[in-house]
């Protein structure tokens, strides 16, 4: 059992841009990296032997809210934690749930303790506090898990959001004590993230990531962002944030986002994502190739025999053609929604692998400008 590391590789010249490795005790992500989204111990209609052969996939997220509700931590504990309960030996990390809590304004209360919420299955009230939230992902058994934090809404007023952020960084606090007293569970190391939070104040975005930097975590994510402001604000923010962060330790802009976005936030310092938008997309028509994005139910689509193009050698540009997937979607068959998720998964992968290789190169900066235009494309 180790902490996790991080290595620094390489910059490229005219970004901030960064190649790495983290090395985790279920082993090695490359940075930087996009990590496949698995809510409930899966990814949406994807195989955890697909997401390693087709889409390529160093690691996934769990979420501790919807897991915490099903299957529930007696069973998670009993199969010997994710790990062997989903059958995915590579690297796991785990959302706190925080953002679950955050998107249920209307089901849930915030206090000093924790949250009390209601559950959106069977409407049970229960109460996550930052020490039961370290607990129920050390049963998870994560090897990342994310501090219990408050996600402000956007816009959020100034004074709302300080005593979030303050609130936040109370909980931090707690979340390290509780890890500080409580063993891993499992064998291996589990390495907690601090969440930046401040909403989109300068100032306190800035007393924020010195307070996260100051706890010398093994990484550090960046929350809060992407909630409905605008992305010249979440650039900004990103970029201060990325400034004011470690250099040493990997970062993580959390929640984000689209291709271009991803393509942004790696020039600015990023090494880590997540988003649900590429399955949650695909499973409604939209695919993401490495010529732009189509819309597949397009009548356009019906006798083009040509493959989707996901940038990686998978089972989707070998075998399947637009005009077959189209089909599929016309026809409510459930291989169409599971194809276009391998697809957009595979795209995302292809693209934060081929920032790598141009970073590693020193021509990101140009690469990047190209890519944003593509994937901006509608064809």
């Amino acid at each position: 059992m180790a902490q996790l590391t991080f290595r620094l590789e390489a910059g490229s010249a005219g970004t901030k841009a960064r190649a790495g490795r983290i090395q985790t005790d279920h082993g090695e992500i490359q940075t930087p990296i996009f990590m496949p989204v698995g809510t409930v111990g899966s990814v949406k209609a994807v195989t955890q032997q697909q997401l390693k052969i087709d889409v390529q996939a160093q690691i996934i997220l769990g979420n501790t809210y919807h897991l915490y509700l099903r299957p529930g931590t007696e069973v998670l504990e009993a199969a010997g934690g994710l790990h062997k309960f989903n059958g995915w030996d590579r690297p796991v990390l785990t959302d706190s749930g925080g953002y679950q809590v955050f998107s249920l304004a209307a089901n849930r209360k915030i206090k000093e303790e924790g949250v009390m919420f209601q559950s959106h299955i069977d409407g049970s009230r229960h109460l996550f506090t930052p020490e039961y939230v370290m607990d129920i992902q050390r049963s998870i058994g994560a090897d990342i898990i994310m501090a219990f934090d408050e996600c402000p809404p956007y816009p959020s007023d100034y004074t709302y959001a300080r005593t979030s952020m303050e609130l936040t960084h109370r909980w931090l606090d707690r979340c390290f004590a509780r890890l500080a007293e409580t063993p891993d569970r499992y064998g291996y190391t589990q390495n907690l993230f601090p969440i930046v939070q401040g909403s989109t104040y300068e100032d306190l975005r800035k007393a924020s990531c010195e307070y996260i930097a100051s706890k010398g975590a093994a990484g550090n994510a960046i929350g809060g962002l992407s909630v409905g402001e605008p992305e010249e604000k979440m650039y900004a923010f990103t970029e201060s944030c990325c400034d004011l962060l470690p250099a040493d330790k990997p970062r993580y802009l959390m929640g984000v986002g689209t291709p271009w976005n991803i393509l942004e936030g790696i020039s600015l310092g990023v090494d880590m994502f997540d988003c649900v938008m590429p399955t949650r997309n695909g499973r409604n028509g939209m695919l993401f190739t490495t010529q732009g994005v189509i819309n597949i139910r397009n009548k356009k689509w019906a006798t083009d025999f040509s493959p989707i193009d996901t940038g990686l050698p998978s089972e989707i540009s070998q075998y399947y053609t637009k005009a077959y997937l189209r089909h599929l979607f016309v026809a409510d068959e459930l291989l169409g929604l599971q194809l276009a998720s391998i697809q957009n998964l595979s795209f995302y992968l292809w693209l934060v692998t081929e920032a790598r290789k141009h970073i590693l190169a020193g021509d990101y900066a140009s690469w990047k400008q190209e890519m944003v235009e593509v994937t901006k494309t509608r064809l």
